[in-house]
């Protein structure tokens, strides 16, 4: 059935894949309604963005109209993506 172990304690390393779909994005797009500190608030409790961030993902959306402020997988996205929403804030799922 199974082989014999000659030494236990040495044993062959067994590869492990992991795999980390981060092929997903929140992206937030530029809105007339909400002001710079409700978007950066939004982004530091909900995408866990530290103000610096959180502000530096405001100037891009500000500036270029929309972009991808939390990567990741969907399943970890799509409740972000809605709390987001659920403030106010323009923000859909793209791959």
């Amino acid at each position: 059935m199974f082989g014999k172990v000659e030494n236990p304690s040495v044993l062959p390393e067994i590869e492990q894949e992991v795999t980390t779909d981060k092929s997903w994005a929140v992206v937030l797009y530029n809105d007339e309604v909400n002001t710079f500190d409700w978007v950066i608030t939004c982004l530091v409790t909900y995408c866990g963005h530290n103000e610096i961030q959180a502000e530096q993902c405001a100037w891009f959306v500000h500036h270029k109209g929309k972009y991808p402020v939390k990567h990741g997988s969907l399943e970890d996205l799509a409740p972000i993506c809605s709390a987001l929403c659920n403030q106010g804030l323009a923000a859909k799922l793209e791959q």
